[in-house]
């Protein structure tokens, strides 16, 4: 399957949780990093990030379910449902406290799983992350045609790669994310009913999480793609100057910081990382 190039590398360990075959990829040594990322990518988003932090933390990326190398899944996508999946993956693997990193729909996840389980991490960080904005009459307009397109790629519409390559080509615009940007091309028919499934997800009470974001105890860093025309800043800046314990550092990237600009996001990160507690 095209989708594998996207995750873990091939050989990488899987475990199973809720009946969901999970493929995920660590490397490095040191305190955990555990990364999640945005619907219909897969862990080798944070392939560049794990070679320029490995010498001091350890990375583990996951697969959500359907894309990369993980199994399907039973329910469909959402921020709930993978919070409901981290929670078994952090169980099964024995995980203490470690940092926790989401992108887009793994940054909503994140979310979800810092306030539930704030003893478990020691820090959080946001890449664009869903929920944070508010749910307008325009935003419920915008995410059904959303729904519609990727619908296309489940049925497998001829006009739709092409609409899926330019529309991808915004999404992930630096050249530092030309591979990946090519792998989710090639994958876009395998990941289509994950994406639907997920935008659907966006319009539900659930999604709006800005409530969680304002009652985190934890030390957060928002590190924002500042070129994001699907979750941009300026409609989520509420939320995140409402959280208690939080930074704010922009990147000129679409929509994920550690894919685009590795360099200066692994600069960040370090920083962060060097002013958490024990």
């Amino acid at each position: 399957m095209k989708r594998f190039e996207t995750g873990a590398a091939e050989g990488s360990p899987r475990i199973e949780i809720d009946d969901v075959d999970i493929a995920y990829q660590r490397c490095g040594t040191g305190p955990v990093v555990l990364c999640l990322h945005a619907i219909g990518h897969g862990a080798r988003d944070f392939e560049k990030f794990a070679e320029l932090v490995s010498d001091q933390v350890e990375i583990i990326a996951i697969d959500w379910p359907g894309q990369g190398r993980s199994g399907s899944d039973t329910e469909p996508a959402s921020a709930e449902r993978y919070c409901a999946l981290l929670e078994g993956f952090v169980t099964t693997l024995g995980l203490e406290r470690f940092v926790l990193y989401g992108n887009s729909i793994g940054g909503a996840t994140a979310l979800l799983y810092a306030d539930r389980h704030p003893e478990k991490v020691r820090g959080l960080v946001l890449s664009n992350p869903g929920g944070l904005a508010p749910v307008t009459g325009f935003a419920r307009f915008a995410i059904g045609r959303m729904v519609a397109f990727f619908q296309a790629g489940v049925d497998r519409k001829r006009w739709f790669t092409p609409a899926f390559k330019l529309y991808y080509g915004r999404v992930l615009p630096r050249r530092a994310a030309k591979a990946q940007r090519k792998r989710i091309i090639d994958a876009r028919f395998e990941i289509a009913q994950p994406l639907v499934d997920a935008w659907r997800s966006f319009i539900s009470p659930k999604a709006d999480i800005r409530a969680v974001a304002a009652r985190l105890p934890m030390p957060v860093l928002y590190a924002w793609a500042s070129k994001d025309q699907i979750v941009p800043l300026k409609k989520s800046r509420a939320a995140v100057e409402a959280t208690p314990h939080h930074e704010l550092v922009t990147f000129r990237a679409g929509h994920m910081p550690a894919l685009e600009t590795p360099k200066k996001f692994a600069k960040a990160f370090r920083v962060f990382l060097d002013q958490l507690p024990d």
